[in-house]
């Protein structure tokens, strides 16, 4: 709680990923990937209730043990590739409110994300009451400039792929841009009634995130990646 504001955590993990398959409890250096976001949820000092949305019996059980709360099992309808976010969102605030209004804000951690940290949670809220906001969505700064890159045509061709001027640019003189890295949404309820997406369109801010801790794990590279950066660290 912050200011008499209660915050719920939902972390999504749907128990159906093709690419990196059962990547949500897959372990990452000594513990399930997803323990990590639960990990950053439940040592929030301002976070009052920690929940995993899940279809799979097994991700249930091993959520419940690093101690997120599971008040219900997601209905396979709700786990499917075109389900999306919002709906399982809205899934669990019916399941876990019942109508009544419990929470005032609602966090959106990703499982995919591991390296954001319980400080990145709590940064992310600090600065969404300081500022006074309805919402704050975690990015981190593009790698390459956005100029150096273009679609390519079927013979792939490079004519005309960038502008000359592009071309005779320093990477370092281009400004700096940013990409939302999937590691943190806050947004207050009533607002994401209202949109009904996790980026409200008005009252919003940006909370910029170190490369490292904007891991987003979706392949085996990722994985690899991400497995590498939490030795470091």
């Amino acid at each position: 709680m912050i200011k008499g504001k209660k915050i719920l955590a939902i972390i999504p993990a749907r128990g159906g990923s093709k690419r990196l398959p059962r990547k949500n409890i897959i372990d990452l250096n000594g513990k399930p990937l997803i323990a990590w976001s639960i990990e950053a949820g439940l040592n929030s000092k301002y976070v009052d209730r920690v929940i995993v949305s899940t279809d799979d019996i097994e991700i249930a059980k091993i959520s419940e043990k690093w101690g997120a709360d599971i008040p219900f099992i997601r209905p396979k309808e709700l786990a499917t590739d075109i389900a999306t976010t919002v709906d399982v969102i809205m899934h669990a605030l019916i399941n876990v409110e019942g109508g009544k209004k419990v929470y005032d804000y609602i966090m959106l951690l990703q499982p995919t994300s591991p390296l954001r940290s319980a400080i990145h949670v709590d940064e992310a809220i600090e600065l969404l009451i300081e500022r006074s906001m309805e919402n704050v969505v975690g990015v981190t700064e593009v790698s390459h400039p956005y100029e150096w890159t273009n679609t390519l045509p079927h013979n792939m061709s490079m004519d005309d792929f960038i502008s000359d001027k592009a071309y005779l640019t320093r990477s370092q003189d281009f400004p700096k841009r940013y990409q939302i890295n999937g590691a943190i949404y806050l947004i207050k309820k009533e607002a994401f009634l209202l949109c009904k997406k996790m980026i409200s369109s008005k009252k919003s801010i940006a909370y910029i995130m170190d490369q490292n801790y904007s891991i987003d794990i979706d392949t085996e590279n990722d994985f690899l990646l991400a497995e590498c950066v939490t030795k470091k660290l």
